[in-house]
């Protein structure tokens, strides 16, 4: 059935406002968020093809990918990008304010890095009470160099009033040892971090799988 055809409250927008996001389907979802599609390929059949690329490369995702999709071009492929961006940056509901009592807690905040094919740096910010206040992408590297300057890590770590903070990025290759860089860049953070009294706390690097190492700070 065309998008069209269908009966006002089974149309995507009008469905997510009267039941929720959570009961739209994959393709719903993006038609809600592209709005409209061309004549003869509405947002419904564009959504069906998006999502064909979605559940194959996920947060790989890139414009490129979309905006040859018929129907689709490159502002509409903006948006679902965008959308998938904004997805990442913020916890599933039962995991904000989550407690980190250790490295193995912050994991589940990050797992959407891990297979990247860049280096990524992330902070999270955390309360006095080691809560989670925010998970933030700072830099995304070329190949196996990611460089942050202090000012980018810490600017809303300041404005939230974070008690502390912990790092972390991800290594392409998969081997989590930490290079001389890692090891520079982790020094500089932690002294900063006594300066501002905002000390970190870990600084963590992770990799396709499941394992992680901490960058030794000395």
């Amino acid at each position: 059935m065309e998008l069209r055809d269908l009966p006002s409250v089974d149309k995507p927008r009008e469905k997510l406002i009267s039941r929720g996001a959570a009961a739209l389907e994959l393709q719903e979802l993006i038609a809600a968020i592209i709005g409209r599609g061309t004549v003869g390929y509405d947002a419904i059949k564009i959504g069906r093809e998006v999502g064909k690329i979605l559940k194959k490369k996920t947060y790989e995702t890139t414009v490129e990918d979309l905006q040859d999709i018929l129907g689709m071009g490159s502002a509409k492929a903006c948006q679902i990008i965008a959308a998938l961006e904004l997805a990442r940056r913020f916890p599933p509901p039962e995991e904000r304010r989550a407690i980190i009592a250790g490295p193995k807690d912050i994991l589940p905040f990050v797992a959407q890095y891990r297979y990247e094919k860049q280096e990524n740096l992330i902070v999270i910010s955390l309360t006095g009470a080691n809560e989670v206040l925010s998970v933030r992408l700072v830099t995304r590297g070329i190949l196996d160099n990611c460089q942050a300057h202090p000012r980018e890590i810490f600017a809303d770590a300041i404005a939230e009033r974070a008690a502390a903070i912990i790092l972390v990025h991800n290594h392409p290759s998969g081997r989590l040892v930490a290079s001389p860089q890692d090891i520079h860049l982790t020094q500089e953070i932690k002294r900063c971090g006594e300066l501002l009294g905002i000390p970190l706390l870990d600084h963590l690097i992770i990799g396709p799988g499941t394992g992680y190492t901490s960058v030794p700070d000395d």
